[in-house]
């Protein structure tokens, strides 16, 4: 969401710096700095080191930066002190992971970041509520803003040739960090459920994280070694989702997540879990299935309905391909905090975010 969002914004004639970890993995610098935005890294050993605040409040005041845009938990922390050092007005988008709710002095933190700013954003009316409960702020302090895609078809996909797969094959794809939250030990309890009546049922998984180990060793144990393909960290997601026939988005907690969106524009039949602003990106089930977290007999079901159904599956994709083009496109998300980074500089001065 940074990356489009920053690109956009570049591409608005809206000059725009991407301050990112120094030990990250590269893939968004590269990304960001081939739309023409500028790249700054930053080491985050001490979060609420001075020495980093005053770095950061110097590149700020170097760049002429007249509004700072942080994105989650660490970068809030980081964002607020040096926005707050360069007199600069600061906002926070939240994205969904409540990691910050596990700990009190995360709240307390997170708490302190979001009172030395100008603007909280949540990207889920869930969310917003979730924040306003664990942070005990007023729920009109946080703005909603959905997030939005710029996403491009793909024709014919080259994944299934890459996996080796036929035409008889069937596919599941999920798209999302191999993280406990994203919920894929539930989507391979339910392949697994599924294996008597769709034998050549495959999963691709692309994303990375620390489970992936254990998620190998568990689609091992189930019987599934074979038919579950990890497909690592991938910048061609049009062209995994183009080869789906069923996209699972199986997390156990979301607020409104970009693989959901591109799924939806991609018009891939999807089976989802009711979490976060999905069921609503869905239209409460008219643009996919809906099934409870952490249920992988329901996952099961509703992935057999759509295999089983295909007339059905595709009146689900083409239906969420509408809905997406109405709801979420970039442009919307783009229009929206432009009027808010509007809003903060009062003045209406520079377009330098």
């Amino acid at each position: 969401m940074v990356g489009q969002l920053a690109g956009e914004l570049q591409n608005g004639g809206c000059f725009a710096v991407a301050f990112l970890p120094a030990d990250g993995e590269g893939w968004l610098g590269r990304e960001l700095a081939a739309a023409g935005v500028a790249v700054e890294y930053v080491r985050l050993e001490h979060l609420l080191s001075p020495q980093l605040s005053r770095a950061l409040a110097a590149a700020l005041r170097r760049h002429r930066i007249d509004v700072v845009h942080s994105h989650e938990f660490t970068m809030a922390l980081c964002g607020a002190w040096a926005a707050r050092r360069a007199g600069l007005p600061h906002l926070i988008t939240m994205h969904g992971g409540r990691y910050y709710a596990q700990r009190f002095r995360r709240r307390l933190a997170l708490r302190a970041a979001i009172a030395f700013s100008q603007q909280l954003v949540a990207v889920s009316d869930p969310l917003a509520a979730h924040l306003s409960r664990d942070l005990l702020i007023r729920r009109t302090r946080i703005t909603t803003i959905a997030n939005g895609v710029r996403f491009t078809p793909t024709g014919r996909s080259s994944l299934r040739g890459e996996l080796g797969l036929t035409d008889a094959d069937r596919l599941a794809v999920a798209v999302g960090n191999l993280y406990a939250v994203k919920g894929h030990t539930y989507l391979l309890e339910a392949v697994a459920q599924l294996s008597s009546t769709y034998p050549q049922l495959h999963v691709a998984l692309a994303g990375r994280g620390e489970l992936a180990g254990a998620l190998e060793g568990q689609a091992r144990d189930l019987g599934l070694g074979g038919r579950v393909h990890f497909l690592g960290l991938r910048q061609d997601v049009a062209n995994v989702l183009a080869a789906a026939d069923v996209f699972v988005l199986p997390s156990l907690s979301e607020g409104l997540p970009l693989a959901l969106l591109e799924a939806m524009f991609a018009s891939r039949p999807i089976v989802a879990s009711a979490v976060g602003d999905v069921p609503v990106a869905l239209a409460g089930g008219a643009a996919g299935l809906l099934v409870p977290p952490g249920d992988p007999t329901a996952l099961a079901q509703a992935i057999d309905r759509l295999l089983a159904q295909p007339f059905e599956a595709r009146q689900l994709g083409n239906g969420a391909q509408v809905r997406a083009a109405a709801e979420y496109g970039i442009e919307r998300m783009v229009q929206r905090y432009a009027a808010l980074y509007e809003r903060l500089l009062a003045n209406g001065a520079r377009a330098r975010v």
